[in-house]
């Protein structure tokens, strides 16, 4: 593994095939690099220079943050508040939840313990296969994407059906049951307000099963010894609905505003909410599903961060925009299609460039 921590330049002698095999085959992650003691990032972590240099311009000179929004507030109060952020935003952080901090604090340290264990228990979960209920990984895209990211990710598929016991890593297969629980509770309340922020009924999205579908994904972000070669995550958007994340202090996580990169700066007990590409799609384009991005890890300690993503299970119904929200004012601004298909799209990576928002538009087409 040692010789992975070398950058080669000499671009003849370099076989990154080789390398993403050899690293690959491991099943040791990022984590067994930084366990091995290595002081430089394997060239094949190293991102374009185009890349590096938007990093460089960074946000932390910005002042502005995404909405933090109380929960104990007034009703009606919420609803504004929420229906702003996810038009303007599409991200905002949420306190007085009502969710315990030591529920938080609990699955994060089960995470973190799972990612810590020897690579020989955590190695029977390693795989390449998506379909399967759990898995455990470092860069899903690890062989398509022109270079890789700086984090280990465990993912666990809990709905409509839950994964049988045995699948489950034992030591933190309750508290994960446990916090698919109240991620489903907090996200089907938020719900409710976004529907209410657009003038739907409280169960819209709960009527058409967009809390059943569930997925976590449980980063672990190793220290990193170049941070300004690479990334933790991609810019991104989700595919879903809505998206329940708890995360650490350390920090990272950054929202595209406009032109500007905003740092998504940890609150105390708070949890991080966005809106999914399939929101914007159903609110008519009233919500937006925005990039982020996770920066590499400068610190001497782990980043944890766990998402779960919100979906519909009915993947053979038909979605678009609700129809509620469809006026002669403001026709569908997106097509129709099956949620399987959907799916299919986003996961095969068929969008041809386009994000999966833009490909669904009414007056886009997919040829």
């Amino acid at each position: 593994m040692a010789s992975l921590a070398m950058i080669n330049n000499n671009n003849a002698e370099y076989d990154r095939a080789k390398e993403l095999k050899q690293f690959d085959e491991s099943k040791k992650g990022v984590k067994g690099l930084v366990d091995s003691g290595v002081t430089a990032i394997p060239k094949f972590f190293v991102h374009p220079p185009e890349v590096l240099s938007e990093l460089k311009r960074g946000s932390n000179s910005i002042s502005v943050s995404i909405p933090v929004i109380d929960l104990s507030d007034r009703r009606s109060a919420i609803v504004d508040r929420i229906r702003s952020a996810a038009r303007e935003w599409g991200f905002f952080q949420v306190i007085n939840h009502g969710i315990p901090r030591e529920a938080i604090n609990r699955t994060m340290a089960a995470i973190k313990a799972f990612h810590e264990q020897p690579t020989e228990i955590k190695s029977r979960f390693y795989t390449r296969d998506t379909s399967s209920a759990v898995w455990y990984v470092s860069n899903v895209d690890l062989y398509r994407s022109k270079a890789a990211f700086w984090n280990d990710t465990l993912q666990v598929r809990l709905g409509p059906n839950p994964p049988a016991p045995e699948q489950m890593p034992e030591i933190c297969m309750k508290e994960l049951e446990d916090w698919d629980k109240e991620a489903v509770r907090l996200g089907e309340k938020l719900m409710g307000f976004m529907c209410e922020g657009l003038g739907l009924s409280t169960d819209r999205l709960k009527e058409i099963s967009c809390s059943q579908g569930r997925s976590m994904l449980c980063h672990y972000y190793s220290p990193c010894p170049q941070p300004h070669l690479t990334l933790g995550a991609n810019s991104h958007t989700d595919s879903g609905v809505l998206t329940v994340l708890i995360q650490d202090q350390t920090g990272g996580l950054q929202v595209k505003y406009g032109e500007l990169w905003v740092d998504v700066k940890p609150v105390e007990g708070a949890i991080v909410i966005n809106v999914g590409d399939l929101l914007q799609i159903l609110s008519n384009d009233e919500y937006k599903s925005v990039d982020h991005r996770v920066l590499a890890n400068p610190t001497s300690k782990p980043r944890i961060s766990i998402a779960t993503f919100l979906r519909p299970s009915k993947t053979e119904d038909i979605y678009g925009p609700l129809p509620e929200l469809i006026t002669p004012e403001k026709p569908a601004l997106f097509r129709q299609f099956k949620l399987s298909d959907y799916f299919r799209t986003f996961f095969t990576k068929a969008m041809k460039g386009k994000t999966l928002v833009n490909y669904y538009r009414a007056d886009e087409t997919d040829d």
